[in-house]
């Protein structure tokens, strides 16, 4: 199971730590937050111990409303089922009875000042990100038009070589030679770099390129989700197909289908260029649009027109 530390939180949104500071290496599997509500009114059937806890204005306004008994009774029921963290939202003041109970046991005490609303929906982004079941799989990733590419082959096919066309024409490198997919959910696949390869592209008998020095920021994103998988295959005589529209096939990565082409190789062809119809097409069909469907259209309104 993949995990992060509480630390890694603390890094990343830069926050006050109020009490538990020699813990913060506590680990965090889940990715999702949880506001204890219903927890500080006595009901636990349901409570999700194991994600990070925020205790917003409504929380914190509600624990100052009660009696100091009450107030120390309810916090400690929740301290005492140890979630990873506790994270006190919009910079909120009058937090003593929080402090000592998770000093006691041992559990970060963190604080930021952003507002309760956008910072969940920031941590919930950083922790799903960060926690998503992950593979590494070899080619290259590419954002053409604004969608996700990712251009698989067998070794010396071509791919790093398309890829810097590709990037020459306007398009974007994202991960070259080794690239890393993250599941989000049951329908998205993000691809991104592994750290090492970020930025660099190898191109045989040249070498390393970092496109970003070459081609300026443009030239480089992070991350994209992966729309089409597209795979250079050596061309095979009397295999292509010529039909109007292809019956779409799928590759699966982690569960999840993602729509796949093969382009078979040959000297004249710009593959480049077959790789930007393939992802505008793959745009207009979101869009509901078929160039087949409107060619026979077109087709049966003539034979209509003749007779």
């Amino acid at each position: 199971m993949k995990a992060i530390g509480v630390k890694d939180l603390v890094r990343e949104f830069s926050l006050e730590v109020l009490a538990g500071e020699d813990h913060i290496g506590r680990k965090i599997t889940t990715s999702r937050t949880h506001r204890p509500g219903l927890e500080f009114i006595g009901y636990f059937d349901f409570f999700p111990m194991e994600r990070v806890q925020i205790l917003g204005l409504k929380e914190i306004t509600y624990l100052h409303q009660l009696s100091h008994s009450e107030r120390q009774l309810r916090i400690r029921n929740i301290v005492d089922y140890h979630p990873p963290c506790f994270i006190v939202t919009t910079g909120q003041e009058g937090l003593m009875y929080l402090k000592q109970f998770c000093n006691e046991e041992d559990i970060p005490l963190l604080r930021t000042k952003e507002d309760t609303s956008d910072f969940i929906a920031k941590v919930d982004n950083y922790l799903t990100r960060s926690l998503a079941p992950e593979i590494a799989v070899h080619g290259v990733c590419l954002n053409v038009f604004g969608i996700g590419i990712l251009l698989r082959g067998e070794s010396g096919i071509g791919k790093s070589e398309t890829a810097h066309t590709l990037i020459g024409r306007g398009h974007r490198l994202v991960a070259d030679d080794m690239v890393v997919l993250k599941k989000l959910s049951h329908k998205t696949i993000l691809g991104t770099h592994n750290q090492m390869n970020k930025e660099f592209l190898a191109l045989r008998s040249i070498g390393l390129l970092n496109v970003v020095r070459v081609y300026g920021r443009k030239a480089f994103q992070d991350e994209t989700r992966i729309a089409l998988d597209i795979e250079l295959t050596e061309w095979k005589q009397h295999t292509l197909n010529n039909e109007l529209e292809l019956e779409t096939s799928y590759t699966e990565y982690m569960g999840v289908p993602i729509p796949h082409i093969e382009i078979q190789l040959q000297p004249g062809r710009d593959v480049a260029g077959l790789i930007e119809a393939a992802a505008n097409n793959w745009y207009l069909k979101q869009q509901g649009y078929s160039a087949a469907e409107e060619f026979i259209e077109r087709i049966e309104s003539g034979d209509s027109t003749n007779k």
